[in-house]
Order: C-alpha cells, then sequence, then structure tokens
C-alpha cells in the first residue's frame, strides 16, 4: 500500500519507547536478568545476554546498571520465580499480536492483557492462533541514504541470512537470533554501523492498516505496553506513514 514503510514503523517505535523511559529501562534491567539467569552471565556465550545489554546499551541504560542485572541474574537468586509466557490475539482488522510476558503472577498477568484487548476492540486468542505468522530474527535497519551496494556487500560477507531494501532506501538486514552480534559488529567494524538493531519477532506477512485503522491498534499496542508485566509487544500491522506522523506515540 503506498505510503507504508518500514522504517517509518521502525521510529515509531523506537519513539514511543523512548517516550516511556523509565518504564522501558525497567523492562529491559528485567530481561538481562533473566536471561543471565537461564544463559550464564557471559555475553559471549549467551546470545539473548547480548541483545539484552545490546538494547539496553541503545536505550542510555547506565552500563554499572547493566553489570549488576547480569551479576545478579548469574547469581541465581533474582528472577527465579519469573514465569515467561507468550499471549497471542487480534487487534481490529485483524492485526495479529503477540505478547511477550515476565510475570510472578499468571493471573494477574492474563486479566490485565484480556482487559487491554477487550477495551480496545481486540479479542486474546488461543495459544497458536498467531504465533505461525512470525520467526524470531536479528534484525539491524539502516535508514534511507546507506549505501545500499556496500552495506548489502558487507552484510552478505559478514554472514548475514537476507537483506531487504524498502522503497524508501531503508535495509533491513536478518539474522539467526544465535549469529545477531557478530553480524552486527562485523558490519560496524566494516564502517556501517544500524541505525537500529534488535532481536524481534518478525512477521512472514503484514496486514495493511488505513489512518483510522493504525490508530485504533496504535492504541490497543500502547495499552498492552504499559502493563508492568508485558516485556514486548509485536504485530504484524502496516501502518501508513502519515497515521504515525499523526499519533501521539
Amino acid at each position: 500500500m503506498a505510503g507504508h514503510s518500514k522504517w517509518a514503523n521502525i521510529k515509531h517505535r523506537k519513539a514511543a519507547q523512548d517516550a516511556k523511559r523509565g518504564r522501558l529501562w525497567s523492562k529491559l534491567i528485567r530481561e538481562i536478568t533473566v536471561a543471565a539467569r537461564l544463559g550464564g552471565g557471559s555475553i559471549a556465550d549467551n546470545p539473548r545476554l547480548r541483545a539484552a545489554s545490546d538494547a539496553a546499551l541503545a536505550a542510555n541504560v547506565p552500563k554499572d546498571t547493566i553489570d549488576r542485572a547480569i551479576q545478579r541474574g548469574a547469581g541465581g537468586g533474582e528472577g527465579a520465580d519469573v514465569e515467561e509466557i507468550v499471549y497471542e490475539g487480534y487487534a481490529p482488522g485483524g492485526v495479529a499480536i503477540l505478547v511477550e510476558v515476565m510475570t510472578d503472577n499468571r493471573n494477574r498477568s492474563v486479566a490485565a492483557v484480556r482487559h487491554a484487548f477487550s477495551k480496545h476492540g481486540g479479542n486474546l486468542g488461543t495459544n497458536g492462533s498467531v504465533a505461525y505468522l512470525f520467526n524470531k530474527l536479528g534484525v539491524a535497519s539502516f535508514a534511507p541514504g546507506a549505501d545500499e551496494d556496500a552495506v548489502l556487500d558487507a552484510a552478505l560477507d559478514a554472514g548475514a541470512e537476507d537483506v531487504d531494501s524498502d522503497e524508501d532506501g531503508s535495509m533491513s538486514i536478518t539474522t539467526p537470533p544465535e549469529t545477531f552480534g557478530g553480524v552486527v559488529d562485523a558490519l560496524s567494524a566494516a564502517g556501517f554501523v544500524p541505525d537500529h538493531a534488535e532481536v524481534t519477532m518478525v512477521p512472514s506477512s503484514y496486514c495493511d492498516c488505513d489512518a483510522h485503522g493504525a490508530q485504533r491498534v496504535l492504541r490497543l499496542i500502547d495499552a498492552l505496553e504499559d502493563i508492568d508485566d508485558v516485556q514486548n509487544v509485536f504485530s504484524n500491522a502496516s501502518f501508513p506513514v502519515d497515521a504515525l506522523e499523526g499519533s501521539a506515540g
């Protein structure tokens, strides 16, 4: 659909996260702690911890705060009672939604997630209802204006799995989560530092929204992200640029 841009979607999500910096920091630190508990405190040997630490640094979380979270998690105490759950559902217009939760109280979390879906015109689904539409991948994105040929060559040499160019000139490089850190390091060493890099859930297909539908979906996503137990919200929505520019975030 004309006027849609993956890069605009990325910028909007980052701006919305930055606007909620205090809550974002808490979620990033919680992810670091759990990642260290599950996979050990070595960033070099724990891809999930590497991704979480990089995301925290990108959000300007102080390095000593990150280090303390790693130490707490690797110590095996903090976060031991936290359960990871993924809820699935649909936003208005049939947009698929994945909600990643970390909680010490499953009943509290599911009640809050169900309420957000219901209040904003969505439906909480059953396990497997939309998960098949997403793949976990590392994504490094470059804003319009990057030298596409040079970035492409460097990405493939670094072991990237796929390179996608959008109509606006932006680029996205995808890799398996396990090799993402190494690919980003190789790109950076070659002089190509991504404008945005994360391990995320990437839709296999997108659901186009018009301006009105986009606002309804964005309100649901905002409500879900405001829940303390929610770590991440993913959707397969493709928003028109004018809807993102008009959103309060």
